[in-house]
């Protein structure tokens, strides 16, 4: 069947144009634009906005030995409603992803999902950061980067021989700019606010001594590397400078650093802890100001679901982080209502950068691209219920906010997964 989409305005991150016009889709690959090819199915978008899927890169899946808090099949229903076509999921899962056979499981798993699922693997065995994986073997298997996520090592030595060995692969490293030492048993970030809450708290310095480190192995190894979440000014420069000196170096921040500080922990609400914790209000401005730049790259959900009896806990003893693979797009309309970035910004961070950097042919409109769409109303307002989510956790930030951006449809490969 051909599909023909018209009277969209198409938002292109590739040549960042936001525009009226239509797309063509067949055999689950766009074929052009322009008018309808005879025969063809006819939908009238009405206006509304039409993109490239979103690629969410760095989603926690609870399969295997956390089914209880997401499964495959409830991440690509959650992901499939907020207009992300393609799930870059993490390995932090029980057991770590460390061998081609628990690779190989996960995506076995992966496939009773309704959108495309890729798999990044841990950087060592364990995710103990001592001895490197069979980076070669899980590549063979399909692995798309490889990183140990929260646990950053502390053996340097181990750390950058697994970088010599990852760069002799084109094997891309992500690493969590931290420095774990300081950043042990913190739930916030060092300020008056956290004081007079009597929380235990970070300073932004840590993010940037862990980053400079990274930098420092990268700049010795030639790895190609990826730093997930950057979320304090003071880290900026190092990104920057990096890129400059011609260092193979990207950088990601979460869609909440975004859109939220460290005030909104409130009376100690438990839904508002993550990893890293929330910034100031300064910091929060200069990550956005350095996406509508290009200093950061990629912005992501970072969905980490936790259940109910994890989040009910003093805040201190609560576990980190919130879902968002449904809640990515509306809240990143934030960023569009408020004029700081434009559309054809954002999919670049959401959709083109994270598929260019892990080699994919998703996150464009160009002729002979996957036909991962989503169709959306930038303007659509809502008030969040989180029970409506279709996680199995909903431990969202978001809940009860009146928030603006509605999916209509999402399509993977030209078949429709979901109607708004």
């Amino acid at each position: 069947m051909t599909l023909h989409l018209t009277n969209a305005r198409l938002i292109d991150p590739e040549a960042g144009t936001d525009s009226l016009g239509s797309l063509t889709v067949r055999d689950g690959k766009i074929v052009g634009r322009g008018a309808a090819p005879k025969g063809a199915q006819v939908l009238d978008c009405g206006g509304m906005c039409l993109a490239p899927g979103i690629v969410d890169w760095g989603v926690k899946i609870g399969e295997p030995g956390e089914r209880h808090r997401e499964s495959f099949r409830s991440a690509g229903l959650a992901a499939a409603a907020g207009g992300v076509t393609t799930i870059v999921a993490r390995p932090d899962t029980s057991p770590s992803i460390d061998t081609p056979e628990t690779l190989e499981f996960v995506t076995r798993r992966a496939a009773e999902s309704v959108v495309r699922i890729r798999h990044m693997a841990a950087l060592t065995k364990g995710r103990l950061g001592e001895e490197m994986t069979e980076i070669g073997f899980l590549l063979d298997a399909g692995a798309v980067a490889f990183t140990d996520v929260f646990h950053v090592s502390t053996n340097t030595k181990a750390l950058a021989r697994a970088l010599v060995y990852a760069r002799s692969l084109n094997a891309l490293i992500v690493g969590h700019p931290q420095e774990p030492g300081l950043s042990a048993g913190a739930a916030a970030t060092n300020s008056k606010f956290a004081s007079l809450r009597g929380l235990p708290s970070v300073s932004p310095m840590a993010e940037r001594i862990g980053l400079d480190r990274d930098l420092g192995l990268v700049e010795m190894t030639g790895a190609a590397y990826h730093a997930d979440q950057i979320t304090t000014a003071r880290s900026l420069p190092a990104i920057a400078r990096a890129k400059r000196n011609g260092l193979d170096v990207t950088a990601g921040v979460s869609i909440h650093h975004l859109t939220l500080n460290e005030l909104d922990v409130g009376d100690y609400r438990t839904f508002f802890k993550l990893t890293p914790p929330l910034r100031s209000e300064d910091d929060r401005v200069a990550m956005v100001q350095a996406v509508a730049e290009g200093v950061i790259d990629v912005i992501a959900s970072f969905h980490t679901p936790a259940d109910e009896e994890s989040k009910r806990l003093p805040f201190e003893e609560a576990a980190s982080g919130a879902v968002g693979l449904q809640t990515l797009l509306p809240a990143a309309m934030r960023l569009y209502h408020s004029g700081e970035v434009t559309l054809p910004q954002l999919w670049r961070a959401m959709s083109l950068n994270p598929a260019n950097r892990l080699g994919l042919a998703q996150g464009r409109l160009a002729e002979g691209s996957p036909a991962d769409l989503v169709l959306f109303d930038p303007d659509a307002p809502f008030l969040l219920d989180r029970f409506t989510l279709h996680s199995k956790s909903k431990n969202t930030p978001f809940d009860g906010q009146r928030m603006e951006g509605k999916v209509l449809a999402t399509w993977v490969g030209g078949v429709q997964v979901f109607k708004g």
